[in-house]
């Protein structure tokens, strides 16, 4: 197999902390026996050759890549370092400020890790997260299928031929504009608090084997439903999920940790907390057609309920940590 190049300074700020420039004068710790090599006098650690290494590995899935080209390529960045700090270029304002924040992320980062290593996650936290979100959550799954139409009209018209024998499946083929159409609107099992309220009440609402007599309409369009059948939700047991919600776990803790350093912290913002947004001349406009085809959970019929926005934070750290 041919092995790719290795692309030039590739690796993360684990390795530029160990190899960044130094401040005039700087001397180095590091002793010739932890040292991969030598250049020009400057020691460069096994500990960088090996947090290149598996940083490349890692963005390669696992391609072996030659040692000497992965030293070739410290010998290069010291090389860099070293042309850098001979034109002093490590001393320019924009550079300091720069080698400031990569100093702030890895501390931050750092601080995060050893809260999370001194405060791990007990079992009696998992199982109590577990009784929250899922242990005592049962309920009822439902098996339907639907005919999702643009009209009120188009809607009692398919319950017209229902009502005089159609057959649901062929009739969801030939009738409705959902992807599921293809499976004659079979939308397998789900739980309730999956679909819109308006589905969800509907199919509930059901007895199995029938439909529903008057179309039910939500902001895809008018649906006839089908509830072929349903059962006990039986939740997933402890082991299974329990690796699922160790992250959060440490997340709201995180968060609580968090709360407690900004409420005991003397805070001064010194600039505005919004930006002014010039007015938008044509306000978009969102038609169904895009509604019903926004995100969902499993199916794009419009039944499912939209999959909430996530915003990314600092706390995310806790996720790659547990993993």
């Amino acid at each position: 197999m041919k092995l790719k190049a290795i692309p030039f300074l590739l690796a993360g700020s684990a390795l530029l902390a160990a190899c960044q420039p130094q401040p005039t004068g700087y001397q180095s710790s590091i002793t010739k026996d932890e040292a991969a090599v030598v250049v020009n006098g400057q020691f460069i650690s096994k500990a960088a050759l090996e947090t290149l290494t598996k940083e490349v590995t890692e963005r390669s899935r696992g391609q072996k890549i030659p040692k000497d080209k992965l030293i070739d390529e410290l010998i290069k960045r010291e090389l860099l370092i070293q042309e850098a700090k001979n034109k002093h270029l490590d001393q320019s304002p924009e550079i300091v400020e720069r080698l400031a924040m990569m100093q702030s992320s890895l501390l931050s980062q750092a601080a995060v890790e050893d809260y999370i290593k001194s405060n791990p996650v007990t079992d009696a936290e998992l199982k109590a997260e577990y009784d929250k979100q899922i242990g005592t959550g049962g309920g009822v799954e439902f098996k339907a299928r639907h005919i999702l139409v643009k009209t009120e009209d188009e809607a009692k018209a398919v319950i017209t031929k229902l009502d005089k024998g159609a057959d649901f499946a062929k009739l969801a083929e030939t009738e409705s504009t959902g992807p599921s159409k293809t499976q004659g609107g079979d939308l397998g099992w789900f739980a309730a608090k999956q679909m819109v309220p308006e589905f969800s009440a509907a199919v509930a609402g059901l007895e199995n084997k029938a439909y529903t007599k008057t179309a039910v309409k939500t902001q895809f369009g008018w649906h006839i439903i089908l509830r072929e059948d349903s059962r006990e939700q039986t939740p997933p047991p402890f082991a299974a999920v329990q690796a699922q919600l160790k992250p959060l776990i440490q997340r709201e803790k995180l968060t609580s940790y968090l709360e407690s350093l900004r409420s005991g912290a003397k805070i001064e913002i010194l600039v505005p907390l919004t930006d002014e947004v010039a007015p938008v001349a044509t306000p978009a406009v969102v038609t169904d057609e895009a509604a019903a085809a926004a995100p969902a959970h499993s199916h794009t019929d419009g039944s499912h309920t939209h999959e909430p926005v996530v915003e990314t934070t600092v706390i995310e750290t806790t996720e790659a940590i547990a993993k």
